[in-house]
């Protein structure tokens, strides 16, 4: 699963002007997709990538990772949203990142391009479909890998295929 991660210019949680080239440079990732109206999948994400950041500290590998969590739905995630949304977890933002900023049309497309996966709002609701998967991005920008985001992510394993990159 090979795929080379287009970019995307956002802003963050903390109103900050931020590209994922930027986060990726030199860093292997560890994104998903989020948005804060969810009222599935995404809590139970957001709290096992919190769980994912406490392990990667664990291992000793916080300056090598980067987080980050891109919402499908920048209409209403802005970052005062995003930032109020992401103080319910135990996280550090000097390497997890919320992104907002951008069109729905260039999220659509980017998650359908860069992570082959759909983004996409349910018409009549304020609801999307959206790919729960944790993705691994090398630090050259290259989609390696996904792992199971909603149930039982494989921590151990995320954190062998982090260490084998390194």
């Amino acid at each position: 699963m090979k795929v080379e991660v287009g970019d995307l210019a956002a802003v963050d949680q903390n109103g900050e002007k931020v590209s994922l080239a930027d986060l990726n440079n030199g860093k292997i990732l560890v994104a998903d997709f989020i948005f804060t109206n969810c009222d599935t999948v995404c809590l139970p994400m957001t709290a096992n990538m919190s769980k994912l950041q406490k392990k990667i500290a664990e291992a000793g590998l916080e300056e090598e990772v980067q987080l980050v969590s891109i919402s499908v739905d920048p209409e209403h995630d802005t970052p005062d949203v995003l930032r109020e949304y992401s103080s319910r977890y135990e996280f550090h933002d000097r390497n997890w990142s919320f992104l907002t900023g951008y069109s729905r049309d260039d999220i659509e497309s980017f998650a359908n391009v860069s992570f082959k996966t759909p983004a996409a709002k349910v018409e009549g609701s304020n609801q999307f479909v959206h790919g729960t998967s944790f993705y691994l991005v090398s630090e050259n920008g290259v989609l390696l890998k996904q792992y199971e985001g909603v149930s039982n992510p494989p921590y151990e394993e995320i954190i062998e295929d982090i260490d084998r990159l390194e």
